[in-house]
């Protein structure tokens, strides 16, 4: 609730600390279904489960969080050009965006944090390192330790995927996509719009390009080098950790577009564009993901 004053500068000073408070929605439920298809069709997708449905309930899923997306921008774009939103509601959207980042700082190092102790610990062991010679000796005395692991304690053999080539390209292009991507910020901040529209737009097509050229290098992992999810620890780390990448450039790149579109429509000024900045941040976090995983992941 905001108290009213006589005085008109008390009166705007006040209005700056309002606090919109939106009415409730059905969007997050309808995310959570949704992501809960997502993860029950991959489930069943990658263990030939539910009798073969589960691509059909993983698209499904895809579509719901698709729906959920447009409807949810849809309100808060509306709620934002309404004029709804206060110095106080801006802060709250940077302290969201800041702590949603540092969850997906958190996810990825997980997977990370697998990976070294796959590397470092547990494939030394099976080695024999330590006082772990007898593992190697009596349960499988072929075995060798080395990273990747292409060849498992069980026979699965498999190639490695090397640096050069589809990795090192897609590494280009996503470090391309942050400089454009800067270009187009510094245009906002000096409000030359069409400097602005073209920028982004290359940073969207780039992050597309990324997207297809995973797809293209996965086929080749797939048909040519016999590297799969179920190759072993090393088909396991490498499409958990770049997969899930690939899904963040995916959603990063349709939030860019959604503010692309934006931008066509004069929604943002040099003063006020945080949902602009909001996607600047999570594209260059992509990156920066992508850095690690291209150095541990492919060269390492």
């Amino acid at each position: 609730m905001s108290n009213s004053y006589d005085d008109p500068k008390q009166s705007t000073a006040a209005s700056s600390d309002e606090y919109y408070v939106p009415a409730a929605s059905g969007w997050p439920i309808l995310g959570a279904v949704a992501l809960f298809l997502i993860a029950l069709g991959a489930g069943a997708t990658v263990g030939d489960l539910l009798a073969g449905q589960g691509p059909w309930i993983l698209l499904t899923g895809v579509g719901l969080i698709l729906l959920m997306l447009t409807g949810w921008f849809r309100d808060v774009i509306t709620e934002s050009m309404g004029g709804l939103y206060s110095t106080q509601m801006d802060r709250s959207f940077r302290q969201g965006m800041s702590w949603f980042i540092f969850s997906e700082v958190m996810f990825f190092g997980a997977f990370f944090g697998a990976l070294f102790y796959i590397r470092m610990i547990a494939v030394p062991w099976l080695g024999g390192a330590s006082n772990n010679a007898m593992t190697n000796m009596v349960l499988w005395p072929d075995f060798v330790a080395d990273w990747p692991l292409v060849v498992t304690p069980d026979g699965t053999e498999t190639q490695a995927m090397g640096p050069i080539g589809l990795p090192l390209y897609n590494t280009i292009i996503l470090l391309t996509s942050s400089i454009t991507l800067h270009v187009a910020h510094l245009a906002l901040e000096n409000n030359q719009r069409r400097r602005l529209s073209l920028f982004l737009l290359v940073t969207v097509l780039l992050g597309g390009v990324f997207v297809y050229l995973q797809a293209v290098e996965y086929i080749h992992a797939y048909h040519e080098l016999n590297l799969r999810l179920e190759s072993g620890v090393y088909g396991n780390t490498f499409f958990m950790l770049t997969g899930f990448h690939g899904v963040h450039v995916t959603l990063g790149a349709i939030l860019l577009f959604i503010v692309w579109c934006r931008v066509l429509k004069d929604h943002f000024t040099p003063q006020h564009h945080f949902a602009f900045q909001a996607g600047a941040w999570y594209w260059h976090f992509v990156d920066v993901v992508w850095l690690c995983l291209f150095v541990f992941v492919y060269i390492l």
